[in-house]
């Protein structure tokens, strides 16, 4: 077990010790703050500013006028945050699970956890269920609304909100909106969304906490972070952007965008007040965050997959209708996915 007093680390037989304690022993944290107090507390606000600028910046984009956002800066935002979602969702998310929980682990060594591969399980779970609130949340508003068939495609489109107001340069529409499908489109897209944010708000909790009191390896883990929650809130600020908001919660996604802007700061600040006596490697340390890393990622996973990708790509009618515009937005998503998996070599 992990912590057995009977364990000595400096005199082992491999043919009669028990493999659980050698791989506790050599997964085991420990404390690992080691000063720089001042540099610490600078990430907190340099990762508020950065991250809620990014968040803000596609929703600023379809919803000010005077700003003038060319067409293909928006386009790229939005999709390159989507491919960050996606990597986030692997690389940053089921990966670190398997090294807290999964089968190789200390925790999924131990009891329980030992009979499962729960990394994979619980993410399965995660997808089975978001695709359930998804579904329902679809069927309550067809119910309730009626099917309407989409005036105009996703692909490339702004949301209607941006598209009355021509706040992107170079996007021309027709499309006419009243309030009635307003609101239905809102309601379809808003419950998905707040998945998302949720999902990325665990995951962000986390790594906050770790920032805050990492020994070493906090030079590399503070830039590395700056750009990790600068694309995550990159993505989170294109899927904002694509609801359209009824006239009456206009405030609302400058708020869900401060929202995700605050999470890690907040969770560095706690991490900063816990810095001697947090050890993110303990065993409980590693339960919590190896289950919610396995649930952030299903949630990501769906929502990536299903909400951005095939929305956006697969079961958009006018995809074809501008080669130029369709190639952009791969190239951005792919960038996207790309980077963020690269940045999973550090953080």
């Amino acid at each position: 077990m992990a912590d057995d007093p009977g364990f000595d680390p400096t005199s082992v037989n491999l043919d009669t010790a028990d493999p659980t304690d050698i791989i506790c022993y050599l997964n085991a944290g420990g404390n690992d703050y080691d000063g720089r107090l001042g540099a610490r507390i600078s990430a907190l606000f340099v990762i508020l500013v950065v991250s809620t600028a990014t968040t803000l910046f596609p929703v600023l984009a379809t919803r000010v006028k005077r700003l003038h956002v060319p067409l293909y800066v928006y386009l790229f935002a939005r999709y390159f945050g989507s491919g960050v979602i996606i990597a986030t969702a692997f690389i940053h998310l089921l990966d670190p699970a398997y090294d807290e929980i999964g089968p190789a682990s200390c925790v999924g060594m131990t009891g329980g956890w030992a009979e499962y591969s729960w990394p994979a399980g619980i993410t399965l779970t995660s997808v089975m269920t978001i695709f359930l609130f998804d579904f329902l949340a679809d069927w309550y508003v067809e119910r309730k609304y009626g099917k309407i068939l989409p005036e105009n495609g996703a692909s490339g489109a702004l949301p209607a909100s941006s598209a009355e107001h021509g706040n992107v340069d170079g996007y021309q529409s027709d499309v006419s909106i009243d309030e009635e499908k307003t609101q239905r489109a809102f309601r379809e897209q808003i419950a998905a969304f707040g998945i998302l944010e949720f999902g990325v708000i665990f995951h962000s909790v986390i790594i906050g906490l770790n920032l805050g009191v990492v020994g070493e390896e906090f030079s590399t883990l503070y830039p590395v972070l700056v750009f990790h929650q600068s694309f995550e809130g990159l993505g989170i600020g294109a899927r904002l952007s694509s609801i359209p908001f009824p006239r009456h919660l206009r405030w609302l996604p400058w708020f869900l965008c401060i929202a995700y802007g605050l999470t890690t700061p907040i969770a560095i600040a706690i991490g900063l007040g816990l810095r001697t006596t947090y050890d993110s490697g303990s065993f409980t340390a590693n339960v919590v965050s190896g289950v919610l890393d396995s649930i952030s990622a299903g949630i990501l996973i769906y929502t990536g997959l299903v909400e951005m990708l095939a929305k956006d790509f697969i079961f958009d009618p006018e995809r074809t209708k501008d080669s130029k515009r369709i190639a952009f937005m791969l190239v951005s998503l792919y960038l996207g996915a790309i980077i963020m998996a690269l940045l999973g070599k550090w953080a």
